[in-house]
């Protein structure tokens, strides 16, 4: 989520996490940003967040990595807020 103007620019929705399933979201991201952004790029802590080809993307497009602290959702509230909602 863009918290510039709230606007989401990729999902991808699924019964399981998978590797392909956060690389496909995040190639199709990548199709609508530019180089070098400077973007910080925030996720929870999960292992294929930390996976090598995923932290990899990520470097080669100029994205910072951002995961939550356990247990501390304040620095990811508004895209947790969204999944609430979406989930409910």
């Amino acid at each position: 989520m863009d918290l510039h103007n709230r606007e989401i620019i990729s999902y991808n929705i699924t019964y399981r996490s998978t590797l392909d399933l956060v690389m496909d979201m995040v190639d199709s991201a990548f199709a609508k940003l530019l180089s070098d952004t400077n973007l910080t790029l925030h996720s929870e802590q999960g292992w294929h967040y930390q996976h090598r080809s995923y932290r990899y993307k990520l470097q080669q497009k100029g994205i910072r990595q951002s995961m939550s602290i356990k247990g501390n959702c304040l620095d990811n509230s508004v895209i947790e807020n969204f999944f609430g909602l979406l989930k409910s």
